[in-house]
């Protein structure tokens, strides 16, 4: 399947992957970040529940603070 994370193509071998396994595939480990998957933010309660399919926009956003 191919979708486009944080303005890329990416291709993955499955159908389909559910938010938390393209965290761990892209070792995206970051605790302070924010998951839209076209357009629609996904609370990390729901990574683990909510599917990412052929297409999709999904983009990871770290939030980083500073002074």
């Amino acid at each position: 399947m191919k979708i486009l994370l944080n303005n890329r193509v990416e291709e993955f071998d499955a159908g389909s992957l559910t938010v938390q396994q393209l965290l761990e595939i892209k070792k995206y480990s970051f605790r302070m970040r924010t998951v839209k998957v076209n357009g629609r933010y996904v609370p990390p309660a729901e990574y683990d529940k909510t599917i990412i399919n052929d297409g999709d926009n999904v983009q990871v956003i770290y939030l980083m603070s500073g002074g």
